[in-house]
């Protein structure tokens, strides 16, 4: 078996390859590209499923980065546990070929409890007192420890939220050079998330994302570089592209102001009761999941969302089964946004009355997802004043409300998850010529061409 690194850079298309990259842009030229038909719906968890088990989310039931657990009526998003995918890894596969064969599993998503021999993934110390501290879970659990001691603490804060900046991808980077040194596994799949944050907040816009793609270009020459120089071949993809959008589309307040939304009140605030809502939405990027717990109320679902301005498709049992969805974690309906809107999770017509979550970072309590997570409030007058008290009153041991993400959803310029028109705005594979020769492959293929370069 030949040593492989998968080198995922998030968010990388044809479009923002260029001027910007020019040592990604080089090394492309040298080797093969293809573009990836991305999976619908074209996000991280399902993206990366697809790729890792050569099955559709019909199969593996990833059908988004979250979903409606229906028998605890609770909307859950960013779940790690890799029993959740219902299919054979790609490493599994290999490793029943070859029992010598090991996997280093770098941050890819359902990376805990997994069969993959290293395996490091993001998971915050939540503590009594409402702190959260950065930290990270292993396989083997030491590895976390000896990770942290060369590279210090994971850093949590800049891997997502206002503060997101290259230093989480470059740990990413530093810590899988450290694994492939100390424990030279097989096959390496390595996860940069930094070009998605730039692109999520500004769009296509190279004036803003040029640091980003500068960065992004710098890491990635330091890690190719030492995987060739050591006889590594690298497979570097994306799991989709980032378009420029302008509309938000509020799929809850829509279904609520129809009288399908139950609300909580919890001390002047609302929070959405989803087990005995007559339909909701689970907003993910653009695609979001409706669940209709009222059968006798589908029909009408149905036409008022295909009425909605922003709405391109909305998907029913035929539908679902055509972009390979239909899974029992699936929505009743798939709504599909068109290329100029996304989906919000906003379910409160009153801002005065939204949740105390919906002002934080708070990845796993909000029924949906959320990228203005990324804007820090532009109505706090003194940001380093504002967020510093908040700090201290974190490192004294006092409880404390980091509420300084804003409502307002109209700051975000770009989005994904729907399928592009467009090649230039898709995932990439690239590959040495002789792995790969046609210029375009579904994402179910990714699997086969990782076996197969694996094997030589």
């Amino acid at each position: 078996m030949k040593k492989t690194v998968v080198l995922d850079i998030v968010a990388l298309s044809p479009r923002v390859i260029g001027e910007h990259t020019p040592f990604l842009k080089n090394w492309i030229e040298k080797n093969h590209r293809s573009v990836v038909e991305p999976v619908l719906p074209a996000v991280t968890c399902s993206a990366q499923s697809v790729y890792l088990t050569g099955k559709w989310p019909s199969e593996h039931g990833i059908v988004g980065n979250g979903w409606y657990f229906q028998d605890e009526c609770e909307i859950k998003l960013w779940r790690q546990s890799n029993k959740l995918v219902q299919a054979e890894k790609v490493w599994e596969v290999l490793k029943k070929e070859n029992p010598d064969f090991t996997v280093a599993n770098m941050f890819w998503w359902y990376n805990m409890y997994s069969s993959a021999d290293y395996a490091v993934t993001p998971r915050p110390l939540y503590l009594q007192d409402g702190r959260k501290l950065p930290d990270c879970h292993s396989q083997p659990m030491e590895l976390r420890d000896r990770l942290q001691q060369e590279l210090g603490q994971f850093p949590l804060f800049s891997f997502w939220g206002p503060n997101t900046n290259i230093a989480s991808s470059k740990w990413i980077a530093d810590a899988s050079k450290k694994v492939d040194e100390w424990y030279n596994p097989t096959l390496n799949l390595i996860y940069i998330p930094h070009l998605d944050y730039g692109l999520q907040k500004y769009g296509i816009d190279f004036d803003k994302i040029g640091k980003d793609l500068r960065e992004v270009d710098a890491l990635a020459e330091d890690l190719i570089t030492y995987f060739e120089k050591k006889g590594t071949q690298v497979l570097l993809l994306s799991e989709y592209g980032i378009t420029s959008v302008s509309r938000p589309v509020h799929l809850n307040r829509i279904l609520r102001k129809a009288g399908m939304i139950q609300v909580k009140d919890e001390l002047g605030l609302e929070t959405l009761d989803a087990g005995t809502s007559a339909a909701f939405a689970v907003a993910d990027h653009q695609v979001a999941h409706i669940h209709v717990n009222d059968e006798s109320k589908l029909a009408e679902v149905k036409s008022l969302l295909e009425r909605t301005p922003g709405v391109e498709k909305v998907l029913d049992e035929v539908g679902k089964k055509e972009y390979h969805i239909d899974h029992a974690r699936a929505g009743d309906l798939v709504v599909i946004a068109d290329a100029d809107s996304w989906f919000t999770y906003y379910f409160w017509l009153d801002d005065a009355k939204a949740p105390d979550y919906a002002r934080c970072v708070d990845i796993h309590r909000k029924p949906g997802y959320d990228p203005v997570e990324l804007f820090l409030n532009p109505s706090i007058k003194i940001p380093l004043l504002t967020v510093g008290g908040k700090v201290l009153k974190k490192k004294f041991g006092f409880r404390y409300l980091m509420d300084v993400i804003p409502l307002d959803a109209t700051l975000v310029k770009g989005a994904h998850g729907r399928i592009p028109e467009s090649d230039l705005d898709k995932p990439l594979f690239v590959s040495d010529k002789g792995l790969n020769s046609t210029g375009k492959i579904q994402p179910t293929g990714v699997f086969d061409l990782i076996i197969r370069a694996v094997k030589g």
